[in-house]
């Protein structure tokens, strides 16, 4: 029988059943070379850390073996949106081109699964704070009759961010389990029960990391156990990894715990009698101790928050008032298994808060001992502010001990790919974070034509970031740009502030505005992509995950470096663990981190072989600081321009092709 490696190739192969069966299938060698490495790594239950740029066809290139293999696979995608377009589009093409009969399963985080007993409590509830979620809500009713699956993502026209979803969907904190009566028919529970019959699963790196923190704790598995780990866009796994070792106490926990108890009232007789005073009395805590953290910064480290006056007692008002509820609700909680769930969650949001503000006494480990979950005294505490709430967060400084333990217990390949991996063409970095010992490394740079397809400008004359001025020194270089581009633009920004003003500033210029925030992400893009020369502005969500390929797109504006912001306490605390440990805070963290977010960015301008367009780097400190160049080398070949007549030049080439081409 041939080798796993042979029968791949010959699948990706000019005449092997892929170019034969999928319309516009093109075979490439830096697809080949991908796709071999990935079964040297399944078949020698291997690491690899491989990037492969843009439209090296890396999809096809771990689908293929993971299909062949004869291995149970699981691909973890990192986010929704990938999960469903690869599952939904890529993974069908595939299995009928190679003709396979394997069994597949989509696997989601339950949060996006329709919770039949939350719908039904909160059917004749006065909590949809609009006529439009009312009708959505009703919407939802008449689908959850016929749906199979039950996934929202089947519900076009419910937005991501709709105040609905956590009234008709569970958590780790309000599901019922076993003890639920919609337990036979838990649309959560049929999906489990299918990946765990599945040769190969697509899930999200958010369920991943679920499985692998509720593993730790002692509970049951949610995954399947499997040969082979795929998992696409990894760079994105470390700061995941963070949250999901972490735990956070939140006035939206405690409301929406208020909320349930109050709605598990009319199936019990009497219990509003008991549970209404308490509850309101945790409501009025949670507003009063939210109005004593008015004078803080929106977020900072937990000795800030403790240190303003008032705020200790005000912990001690909230623990007692937390206390109270799970009293009353002792007595109710045989009554029902919504009372009990209730009162199992209060205590357990209880330790949460008593763990944040307390330090436990530091446990000495070995240093070999690193399979242990990150330990107390390596988090860091700190809070955020929201305009109503707030959060206390406890977040580990490093997840690499219990990610490589995690990889070492399942025996399995691991695969971690992405088009940004590398700084300066090294994997140093990715492997320290995710805790990596002996792997293999592969980079395969995109096949684009760069010197024609592309081109990097850099314009004179601005001042330095952090001066008053920037954002509309900025925008002053960037409109005769946009003028010769017509513009057909995103500007990505690394703040919200300088989005805004960007906003103000460009509000009467003659291209049509999208400003992030003003529609839900998917919406702005179809507009942006229908208006022919629009404008998009974006923060943080739109560097990745976004793609617009064709005309519609053909500058990229990037205003500054995407260094972390320097207010984040868990950065500052990551930042003094590396200088404690004789590291460079700047060279090992900040800069690595820096650079794979400008080639995310960079990286939404050029998503085929017929787009062009050219790439805007604002910040001076590119050509003005010695690291710049670290972030230079880390892009494409782009060529380079600091003349503002090279890209009216490259604008008219565009026009003339295109014209040409018409004729």
């Amino acid at each position: 029988m041939t080798s796993l490696a042979d029968r791949t190739a010959a699948a990706l192969a000019a005449d092997g059943p892929l170019a034969g069966k999928l319309p516009g299938y093109v075979p490439r060698a830096a697809q080949q070379h991908l796709a071999a490495a990935i079964c040297e790594a399944m078949d020698s239950r291997g690491t690899l850390v491989a990037e492969a740029g843009t439209g090296t066809g890396k999809t096809y290139a771990y689908l293929v073996p993971a299909l062949l293999s004869g291995q149970r696979v699981i691909v973890s995608t990192g986010t929704r949106a990938l999960q469903d377009q690869l599952y939904h589009r890529d993974l069908p093409r595939v299995r009928e081109a190679l003709g396979v009969g394997l069994k597949t399963a989509l696997l989601k985080g339950r949060a996006n699964y329709l919770c039949l007993y939350r719908m039904e409590q909160a059917k004749g509830e006065a909590r949809f704070a609009s006529r439009e979620q009312a009708s959505q809500f009703q919407r939802v009713v008449a689908w959850s009759g016929r749906t199979q699956r039950g996934d929202l993502a089947e519900l076009a026209d419910l937005p991501e961010d709709s105040p609905l979803w956590p009234a008709i969907t569970s958590n780790t904190e309000n599901c019922l389990g076993s003890d639920c009566p919609f337990w036979d028919e838990c649309f959560v529970v049929r999906a489990r029960q299918q990946a765990q019959a599945a040769d190969l699963v697509v899930v999200n790196h958010h369920l991943l990391l679920a499985d692998l923190a509720l593993k730790q704790e002692g509970f049951g598995e949610i995954l399947p156990g499997a040969q082979s780990f795929v998992l696409d866009e990894a760079h994105q796994l470390p700061e995941l990894a963070s949250q999901f070792f972490g735990e956070a106490v939140s006035a939206r926990m405690l409301n929406d715990l208020a909320r349930d108890a109050l709605a598990e009232c009319k199936s019990v007789t009497g219990a509003l009698a008991t549970v209404q005073a308490p509850v309101r009395a945790l409501e009025q805590q949670l507003r009063e101790l939210r109005l004593a953290m008015q004078a803080l910064p929106p977020r900072g480290p937990q000795g800030r928050l403790l240190a303003e006056p008032g705020l200790e007692d005000g912990l001690d008002a909230l623990a007692d008032a937390m206390n109270a509820l799970h009293d009353a609700l002792a007595a109710l909680a045989e009554a029902s298994p919504g009372f009990a769930a209730c009162r199992e969650r209060i205590a357990d949001i209880g330790a949460r808060l008593a763990r944040w503000r307390f330090v436990e006494a530091r446990e000495e480990v070995p240093d070999d001992e690193d399979d242990t979950p990150p330990r107390k005294d390596f988090d860091v505490r700190w809070y955020e502010l929201t305009q109503r709430g707030f959060t206390l967060q406890r977040t580990p400084l490093d997840v690499a001990g219990p990610l490589r333990a995690f990889r070492e217990r399942s025996g399995a390949a691991w695969i971690f790919t992405s088009a940004t991996l590398a700084v300066g063409g090294q994997f140093h970095h990715i492997a320290r974070k995710l805790g990596l010992g002996e792997h293999a490394t592969l980079l395969e740079p995109s096949p684009f034509d760069w010197p024609t397809q592309a081109l990097c400008y850099l314009p004179r004359g601005l001042p330095e970031p952090n001066s008053r001025d920037y954002t509309a020194a900025m925008l002053d270089a960037v409109r005769p740009v946009l003028a010769a581009s017509d513009g057909r633009a995103f500007l990505l920004f690394t703040s919200h502030r300088a989005l805004r003003e960007a906003a103000e500033r460009l509000a009467d210029d003659p291209w049509p505005l999208f400003v992030q925030g003003s529609a839900p992400r998917h919406v702005l893009l179809d507009r942006f992509r229908a208006s022919g020369n629009g404008v998009l502005l974006g923060a943080a969500s739109f560097w990745e995950g976004v793609d617009v390929a064709g005309e519609a797109l053909s500058v990229v504006v990037i205003d500054r470096l995407p260094f972390a912001a320097p207010d984040d306490p868990v950065l500052e605390a990551r930042l003094e663990a590396v200088r404690r440990g004789g590291g460079n805070a700047f060279r090992d963290e900040q800069l690595p981190s820096a650079v794979i977010g400008l080639k995310q960015g960079a990286g939404r301008l050029i998503r085929t072989h017929a787009d062009r367009g050219v790439l805007v780097l604002c910040d001076p400190r590119l050509l003005g600081k010695s690291y710049g160049r670290v972030f230079l080398d880390s892009l494409p070949p782009l060529p380079r321009t600091r003349s503002l007549d090279d890209v009216k030049a490259f604008f008219a080439r565009a026009v003339d092709r295109a014209r040409s081409e018409s004729a």
